[in-house]
């Protein structure tokens, strides 16, 4: 524990001052953060630690944000409401996510059909339109249509849904 403690602090720390914008909220927010991680161990799946870490960090932060809210409002009498504006490093979380999700779907895709992966990985990944893939492959649009569809439905039948739930 410790030693995930010296290796994150700082990383934790960021992600709840980047929402807090105060240092003491923001390190009281990182103890709960580790206090949640090492709470939710057990159920941990080992898919992303660091991604995993940041989105408790995120959470507690928030919640810390909320808490003060209500306690402002309070203080104002409860009669103006506080707005909690999520910090930029919300962008740095679904970053984050996005990266780690994207890392799980090329390994996902290069276990498909090579007729199937090259248009998926064209469209998907590539984000390349029809008419680029149509002219990168020197085929017809409705070629291009008809492939990506039937990789669709070969994914939707041999993946499982589970296998994309957090």
């Amino acid at each position: 524990m410790r030693t995930l403690i010296d290796k994150y602090s700082q990383h934790v720390y960021h992600v709840a001052y980047s929402v807090l914008r105060n240092d003491q909220e923001a390190q009281d927010a990182a103890q709960e953060a580790f206090i949640q991680m090492y709470k939710s161990l057990p159920d941990y799946r080992s898919e992303g630690f660091k991604t995993w870490l940041t989105r408790i960090a995120f959470h507690k932060a928030i919640d810390a944000k909320r808490k003060l809210g209500r306690r402002t409002a309070e203080d104002l009498g409860g009669e103006e409401k506080i707005i909690n504006i999520p910090g930029r490093d919300e962008d740095v979380l679904t970053r984050l996510v996005r990266e780690e999700r994207q890392d799980q779907l090329r390994e996902r895709i290069n276990q498909l059909p090579a007729q199937h992966r090259d248009i998926i990985t064209a469209y998907y990944l590539s984000e390349k339109n029809y008419e680029q893939i149509a002219s990168d492959a020197q085929v017809a649009v409705k070629t291009v249509e008809s492939r990506l569809y039937r990789a669709r439905q070969w994914i939707r039948k041999h993946w499982k849904e589970d296998d994309w739930r957090e």
